[in-house]
Formats: structure tokens, C-alpha cells, sequence
């Protein structure tokens, strides 16, 4: 585990919710909720922006799973988005390491706080994906203290998987 900024990254198929933490690595906070722009890829642009900018270490993107740990379509989606996203990342030339990890139930959740904490359900779909991103990196950070180790499942592009053919 290196020191640095990590992201949390929440996609959907209109929104993609984003999080960071501090440089050590202590603490989640909302970042912003891009707009999912699947025929010009703006939302990635803006994304991998952001993590040069802050020179994060890694980029956890949250895995959909089915309750019983199954693949569902939602879960293809947030595999072939951690894909491209590593793919852009390492075409810009940024060492960020993007990982999936396991996110069920982060949107129930996220809904359930922000009924919580007193935000009009109409007000909800502005900031739920920013809060399940926190949630989903929170989870990460504190997997990662409490292991001692990188957590999650490494994103490998086609570029990554060739071999020496001799």
C-alpha cells in the first residue's frame, strides 16, 4: 500500500458518481456526479482529468454484484468502464492502478443516509451516486488498513494480458 490519493467511482448508466480521500488515505468525500456520455466518453475525459490532476494511486470501481455474489448486466457495465478507464488512464500516461471492488447494496445505502440525514427524496438523484462512491471508497480504505494490503481486483487491459511469443 503506497501513500496517495485513491478515487471511488460509482457508474451507472446516467451517472457516474465520484469520490476521492486525503493523501493518506483516511477518509472519502464526495466529489461530483458526472453525466454518463456513452457516444463521446466526456464523463471518462473528465475523469481521468481529475485523477492526473490529483496523481491518484489507485481508482476503486465499485462491482455490482447480484446478492448472491452473481454477474448481472450492471456488473458487465462497471467491468468494461474500469477497463476503458484503465486504458485511457495508461494511454495518458498516468501510473494509476484501477481495481474493482465489491459494491452491493452501496445504493440502497446511500439512499438510506441521505433519507437519514434529512434530504428531500427529490434531491436524492443529484448526490446519491457521490454518496454511493464515498461508499464504495470508504470500504476500500478501510479493507486496505485493516488487511495491510491492496484490495480488490485488478484491472487488467488487452495491452497487459499479451505474452513474449518467441
Amino acid at each position: 500500500m503506497s501513500r496517495g490519493v485513491r478515487i471511488g467511482v460509482d457508474v451507472g448508466l446516467a451517472r457516474v458518481g465520484v469520490a476521492h480521500s486525503d493523501p493518506d488515505a483516511l477518509l472519502a468525500s464526495p466529489w461530483k456526479t458526472l453525466k454518463r456520455d456513452t457516444k463521446k466518453d466526456s464523463d471518462l475525459r473528465v475523469l481521468v482529468n481529475y485523477i492526473q490532476e490529483l496523481q491518484a494511486v489507485t481508482a476503486y470501481v465499485g462491482l455490482p454484484r447480484s446478492m448472491k455474489g452473481g454477474e448481472t448486466a450492471s456488473t458487465t457495465m462497471a467491468r468494461e468502464y474500469a477497463t476503458v478507464l484503465q486504458r485511457r488512464l495508461q494511454d495518458a500516461g498516468a501510473a494509476t492502478e484501477v481495481r474493482l471492488v465489491d459494491e452491493r447494496l452501496t445504493t440502497v445505502s446511500a439512499h438510506k443516509d441521505l433519507h437519514a440525514a434529512g434530504v428531500d427524496i427529490r434531491d436524492h438523484r443529484r448526490v446519491v451516486d457521490q454518496v454511493a462512491a464515498v461508499a464504495i471508497l470508504q470500504q476500500a480504505i478501510d479493507m486496505e488498513k485493516s488487511l495491510q494490503r491492496d484490495v480488490g481486483a485488478v484491472v487488467e487491459t488487452p495491452n497487459d494480458r499479451q505474452t513474449d511469443q518467441d
